[in-house]
């Protein structure tokens, strides 16, 4: 089983902890992006994975992002060259009541200048049966939409299963076009489908207080979709949330276990994380629905507690928090 990913990653810069962007001399550095965070997840759990996106080749900030990928086993040498830079965000973690908040930089980036017929899509799928988008690629420019559109006609025609995360970010969407106008275009191609209550008012206009509600009438106006998984989380204050996860089969529904997250060190690519769980448990000819949903949601509150946009939790670890480990124990 090969997973194809495809998005973009960015340069990530954050000051030290309580400080805000207005009061820092220092940032510390590191690479992210939704799509690479859930390729680096699944290739710390021995999976194949490709990551695919466009950089300009001669960027040495871009050279740096895909060695990060490369240090954890991400193939990336299908990525093409292009843009005038590496896009860049900014976090600012929150603290107690003042929420962590993201600022992007992305404008004439590579993902941002995409278009149709950049990326020889036939020979980006070649052994690969499961390719990985997101909500993010259609957010950056009508352009991008339209090559990742390309790469979904050819992904389903080449019979690969499909999975997106909603992904629903409101800075990014400034191109001229709702959201609500663009995404229902292309998940009819997908398969499987992560999201929140929010990302699915707004993309989907599918209203309702009971999730389970919300993945029935998800699923009656996508047939295609086989599994659709769903997070909910209440934020007590920036560093302390409780997480579960909710997965959907067509017939019955599957939650995790519930989470009390405390004392958080980084919440950012959490959903990624629990992604790479949902593609991890379901690539498999007999998939188990409850242990799947266990899983990515253990594999999400790990994530938590470490910093950066990777998650770096082993499968080994993920299954010791399944079974009860709290991490009180000092492993030796």
């Amino acid at each position: 089983m090969k997973v194809v990913c495809f998005g973009e990653i960015m340069l990530r810069l954050s000051p030290p902890d309580g400080l805000r962007l207005a009061q820092t001399q220092q940032l510390g550095m590191g690479f992210g992006g939704s799509e690479a965070n859930v390729a680096v997840s699944l290739a710390q759990w021995g999976k194949p994975v490709s990551y695919v996106t466009r950089v300009p080749g001669n960027n040495e900030l871009a050279k740096a992002a895909l060695a990060s990928l490369n240090h954890f086993g991400v193939d990336t040498s299908l990525c093409v060259d292009g843009g005038e830079r590496l896009g860049t965000y900014f976090i600012e973690y929150g603290a107690g009541l003042r929420s962590t908040k993201v600022l992007y930089d992305r404008q004439f980036s590579g993902m941002a200048s995409l278009g149709p017929g950049m990326i020889n899509w036939h020979r980006v799928f070649e052994g690969a049966s499961w390719f990985h988008w997101s909500g993010i690629t259609p957010a950056l420019s009508e352009s991008a939409t339209e090559a990742l559109r390309e790469a979904l006609q050819v992904a389903w025609s080449l019979g690969l299963t499909i999975s997106c995360d909603l992904n629903y970010r409101d800075k990014l969407w400034q191109y001229g076009k709702a959201p609500s106008l663009v995404m229902p275009s292309l998940l009819p191609y997908t398969h499987i489908l992560l999201g929140d209550a929010h990302a699915i008012e707004v993309y989907l206009n599918i209203i309702s207080h009971q999730n389970e509600t919300i993945l029935e009438h998800t699923k009656k106006r996508f047939p295609a979709l086989r599994y659709l998984a769903m997070t909910s989380r209440a934020g007590l204050s920036a560093s302390h949330n409780r997480y579960q996860g909710l997965l959907y089969d067509g017939t019955g529904f599957f939650y995790s276990s519930e989470y009390e997250l405390p004392d958080m060190l980084d919440r950012i690519g959490a959903g990624d994380a629990l992604m790479a769980g949902l593609i991890f448990g379901l690539n498999k000819d007999l998939p188990d629905p409850q242990e799947t949903i266990d899983f990515a949601t253990a594999a999400a509150a790990l994530k938590h507690y470490i910093r950066g946009d990777y998650n770096l939790s082993s499968e080994i670890e993920i299954r010791a928090l399944m079974g009860g480990n709290t991490g009180s124990r000092v492993e030796r």
